[in-house]
């Protein structure tokens, strides 16, 4: 596990499922860790990606993603 890295966060589950699923589709694999408390709804939804692959998904979510 200590090889996990954040490479996104949002507060919108959907966005971070996206992310991951895009991630997913370049061969790096992916997965969504909620920080948000289940009681106050405040907080956020992380992507983690390997070490290894951190920068190569940085650069998939920068050039190929847009929420806007």
């Amino acid at each position: 596990m200590s090889n996990w890295q954040k490479v996104y966060q949002d507060n919108l589950q959907h966005r971070a499922e996206i992310v991951k699923a895009v991630l997913e589709d370049n061969e790096i694999p992916a997965f969504v860790v909620s920080k948000k408390d289940s009681a106050y709804q405040f907080g956020h939804f992380e992507v983690h990606v390997d070490r290894d692959d951190i920068m190569k998904g940085k650069k998939i979510i920068e050039d190929d993603i847009r929420f806007e």
